[in-house]
């Protein structure tokens, strides 16, 4: 059977992308297991290491844009993105915060939920790129629900088909019971007993300052995380390199890196492809799987 082939989209130019997806390309484990196909821009223009600019977000948008019209056209079957930088993105006019946002709505996706994948943890995000003031207001019960419904339906394709799933509580302690803050009660415990109702292995609110150590144990096999820096810091203290970032809920399979642009070490040959390599490699398993 021929490989399937992988986009790679180098991100943000004047960041650490290009050198990433070089080096994945050049991968023994990338090529054992798909043909990868770079999309960037083209060798005439040339940008800054370490230099924001507008120019430069365009140019990784536009290389996101081309890459999934292949794979809904089918010349790819799937796509692993390096990190694009939001700053340039809003430098550029454009109006999405980052992949995911852009993702949903080139696809059309009603809903989508990032996914952070590696083997020690998983966490599914409830709210993204927001700032944490805004969190509560966001963290609506219909949110929480159909991210918890979204992640149980998600989860069998990579390997976990009765998953066990934990919502971390907003506040700390997950509000003990209403004494610190009101949210966990009001909020998450009808969202996660509704889900529950629905058949839905899932637990909480959970304090989740032992949440994650429960779920690196093994109790859990995936979090739902209620903001964005709550999931993302236990999955990088434990996998970082490691973890591939996974767009839940929509049409086309994509992964990507688990960091940033890293622009203070860009262009230096510093940067450390693994989590590149990782998300090409869990792109293709997802393809071969079927997903």
């Amino acid at each position: 059977m021929p490989l399937p082939r992988i986009a790679i989209t180098v991100g943000d130019p004047a960041g650490i992308g290009p050198e990433i997806a070089a080096a994945a390309v050049r991968s023994p484990d990338v090529r054992a297991v798909c043909e990868p196909v770079l999309y960037g821009p083209g060798p005439a223009v040339s940008f800054v290491p370490g230099v924001l600019t507008g120019e430069a977000g365009r140019a990784s948008y536009e290389a996101v844009v081309r890459a999934v019209d292949d794979v809904r056209s089918g010349r790819v079957a799937a796509m692993a993105t390096a990190p694009i930088n939001k700053e340039a993105w809003a430098l550029a006019g454009l109006p999405w915060k980052g992949h995911t946002e852009l993702l949903a709505h080139l696809t059309g996706a009603a809903q989508v939920a990032m996914m952070f994948h590696s083997d020690a943890l998983r966490v599914v995000l409830a709210t993204v790129h927001v700032a944490l003031a805004d969190v509560p207001a966001l963290l609506t019960r219909e949110l929480v629900e159909s991210t918890i419904s979204l992640t149980a339906r998600e989860l069998p394709r990579f390997g976990y088909p009765a998953p066990r799933l934990a919502l971390a509580g907003l506040n700390p302690h997950a509000g003990e019971h209403g004494v610190i803050g009101l949210e966990d009660q009001a909020v998450l415990v009808p969202a996660v007993e509704a889900c529950r109702a629905r058949g839905i292995d899932v637990t909480g609110p959970l304090p989740a300052d032992t949440l994650f150590v429960q779920a690196v144990r093994g109790r859990f096999d995936a979090v739902i995380a209620c903001y964005h820096d709550q999931g993302l810091i236990p999955v990088k203290l434990v996998a970082f390199g490691q973890a591939v970032n996974v767009t839940l809920g929509l049409p086309i399979i994509r992964t990507s890196v688990d960091h940033g642009t890293a622009f203070d070490i860009a262009g230096q040959g510093k940067a450390d492809p693994s989590s590149m390599i990782e998300a090409v490699k869990l792109a293709a398993k997802l393809v071969k799987n079927g997903s």
